[in-house]
């Protein structure tokens, strides 16, 4: 199917992201299927997961990896594929660990001090995804962000792959369980006979996947709810194109409902790209601007996924973007770079929740805890907070803090 083909200037930019949001086709419902199969195992716990996973997902079988069939993994890995793991490993921790700070504390004018202190989880998991492929590269994602930001126990779910299994044993995980699906949330999130509840839920997965994902956040932290994938492209003045279709094809690998967007303000760049377009499984989209400001208005309206800029002109805007998931500048910037080996993190948010939300990081793993310490600004204090307290009429307030205006000598 061809290209969908549309123009944009700066007032019409929303107008022409939601229509280009539009194009990608809404999932289908498997909210009550998956309140059915949270339900039950939260009730039968591992009876359950295993009665779920014969039908569903690994068959028969203990649900923990041995450790000997996990280091047997990594032995055999090909050794190619070892080093790229390796690389990806490194480069992910070392920007995960750039995320990290230590306490901080705040010395307020009325004399109390307030640390501001961030805690890791104690347990968190991955999911990492089978499908049609098996995804390492989404154990290392998630396992050793996990680990830069302090978690003690990180545990992996996933279909056993070898290569899933070779990840987690480079990525130094431990606990690995062979299942998948709402049954695998389910399990993290309640706890079972055999596993142990999780504070934290992270990673890709299928739509029932993420919604239970979505059905369990009021009981564990989630990373948020991942639909299909997405790339815009803003392409500008004398830059080789034939990269950057491939970079678009490339994410419109991810399956049917992949939305990959080119924007430029020559049409002739557009024309070029518009037949290696032709026979994407999602939806495929150019977006003709009248000039770099529109194309950056646009980019901000659509908050997508991927944005990456190629050529100067496009490449000057990144300075001033605000709305991306994650943010690729210059022509040599694959997004493919992005999902693998780059540091950056490829669990991103999708669906235009780059608005409000960002890519997997050490944050989903980390809680922030006030220490407070009012010592002599307990008076001070006091005058200004009874008032506030009286007003919202509550009296057990205000008298908890005027006992300490005038404390005994």
């Amino acid at each position: 199917m061809a290209a969908e083909r549309i123009r944009c200037d700066v007032p019409g930019a929303a107008r022409a992201a939601e229509r280009v949001r539009s194009l990608v086709p809404a999932g289908a419902s498997v909210a009550v299927p998956v309140a059915e199969i949270l339900a039950d195992v939260r009730a039968r716990g591992d009876a359950a997961v295993l009665e779920l996973e014969r039908r569903f997902g690994a068959g028969d079988g203990p649900l923990r990896v041995p450790a000997a069939e996990l280091e047997a993994a990594a032995e055999a890995l090909d050794g190619e594929l070892r080093a790229g793991l390796r690389t990806a490993i490194a480069n992910v921790a070392a920007v995960a660990a750039a995320s990290l700070h230590d306490d901080r504390a705040v010395e307020l004018e009325q004399g109390q001090r307030v640390i501001v202190r961030e805690l890791p989880v104690r347990r968190a998991a991955v999911y990492a995804p089978g499908g049609r492929n098996p995804y390492p590269s989404s154990v290392v994602m998630g396992a050793v962000t996990a680990r830069a930001a302090g978690v003690e126990e990180v545990v992996v779910v996933a279909p056993p792959h070898p290569a899933i299994l070779a990840a987690a044993a480079l990525c130094g995980v431990e606990e690995v369980y062979r299942m998948g699906g709402a049954q695998a949330v389910g399990a993290l999130a309640y706890g079972t006979g055999s596993i142990p509840r999780v504070d934290v839920i992270v990673g890709p997965g299928s739509l029932w996947v993420q919604e239970a994902k979505r059905q369990v956040a009021d009981t564990v932290g989630i990373d948020g709810f991942a639909g299909p994938s997405d790339l815009t492209l803003i392409v500008a003045g004398d830059v080789e194109l034939e990269p950057l279709a491939l970079d678009l094809l490339a994410q419109a690998e991810h399956g049917e409902g992949s939305l990959v967007v080119a924007v430029s303000d020559d049409p002739e760049r557009l024309d070029a790209l518009a037949p290696r377009l032709r026979d994407t499984p999602g939806p495929a989209v150019l977006v003709e601007v009248a000039d770099l400001e529109a194309a950056l208005a646009f980019a901000e309206a659509l908050a997508p996924e991927h944005l990456q800029l190629a050529g100067a002109a496009a490449e000057a805007l990144a300075p001033r973007v605000r709305r991306a998931g994650c943010l690729f500048v210059g022509a040599a910037s694959g997004t493919a770079f992005g999902d693998y080996v780059a540091g950056s993190n490829h669990v991103l948010p999708t669906d235009g929740a780059a608005r409000f939300a960002s890519g997997l990081s050490v944050r989903h793993f980390r809680r922030t805890m006030h220490e407070v310490r009012v010592g002599a600004a307990a008076g001070a204090l006091a005058r200004a907070g009874v008032p506030i307290a009286r007003a919202e009429g509550f009296a057990g307030h205000a008298a908890s803090m005027q006992i300490r205006e005038n404390p005994a000598p």
